[in-house]
């Protein structure tokens, strides 16, 4: 009988469940840090979590150990590292200030850093129940690793260039509502799962890869902060510039 290698297995494989695990341990690094007020290095724990989350697909794909187990593993250890440490991230940073303004204010920003993570875990479960129906060149809203950057990426911005949480409470709470939003949103953004990393490609964009890595290296927070930013921006206007085009074909 053949079987589809792509067909999850039953039972729990060493290797990818390691990297998920070391994505999780990352995710509960940074609500740690941040609780203790060391927001650059809960930032960075956070985009470490990206990287390994991108690791156990990959590692399992390419091992053949697929499981159901490993899948909803992911997904419960996604909510921890991409949703509740984001948004207590922030909430520490800036959120937690608002009830200095106000009892009200206050409710606002726990309220919001609450939304954020429902909207991560309705993101979650949507996913997992339409993974085999929708079009594997797109994510259906906006995915939780690109949410989470955007909202540990602003805290590292704004940290290193020693601007307090506190200064910045609104812009805060809007990012924090927007990154929620558009993960539940209906709005397309591009998977790259497409892309053949052995396929030919020209040479310029090698070149623009290695500009990426140099400024990465130089300015990491700014560079993976607007990366991040553009990519959850280009879901809404793509959306929006579908629509107008459909509205002038139809005059």
């Amino acid at each position: 009988m053949n079987v589809d290698k792509n067909t999850p297995h039953k039972g729990i494989y060493l290797l990818p469940n390691l990297f998920t695990t070391a994505g999780l341990f990352s995710g509960f690094y940074a609500i740690l840090a941040a609780v203790n007020g060391r927001f650059e290095v809960a930032a960075i724990a956070v985009f470490i979590a990206m990287i390994l989350d991108g690791l156990d697909g990959r590692v399992a794909r390419w091992t053949n150990t697929q499981s159901e187990f490993g899948a909803q593993y992911d997904s419960l250890a996604d909510l921890v590292s991409f949703g509740l440490a984001p948004s207590l991230v922030v909430y520490q940073w800036a959120l937690v200030h608002m009830k200095d303004i106000a009892v009200a204010w206050g409710k606002l920003g726990w309220m919001a850093a609450f939304i954020y993570v429902a909207c991560a875990a309705l993101r979650l479960a949507r996913f997992n129940v339409q993974s085999e129906e929708v079009d594997k060149r797109y994510f259906i809203g906006l995915a939780s690793p690109a949410a989470a950057a955007i909202m540990v990426g602003m805290v590292w911005v704004f940290n290193d260039m020693d601007v307090s949480g506190k200064s910045i409470q609104i812009p805060a709470l809007l990012m924090t509502l927007f990154a929620g939003l558009l993960m539940v949103s209906n709005i397309k953004f591009h998977s790259f799962k497409d892309f053949d990393f052995r396929s030919k490609v020209p040479h310029l964009f090698i070149l623009v890869v290695v500009l990426v890595f140099a400024l990465t290296a130089i300015d990491p927070p700014k560079v993976l902060f607007g990366v991040f930013l553009v990519y959850a921006l280009s879901g809404p206007v793509l959306w929006i510039l579908g629509k107008s085009a459909k509205f002038h074909t139809k005059k």
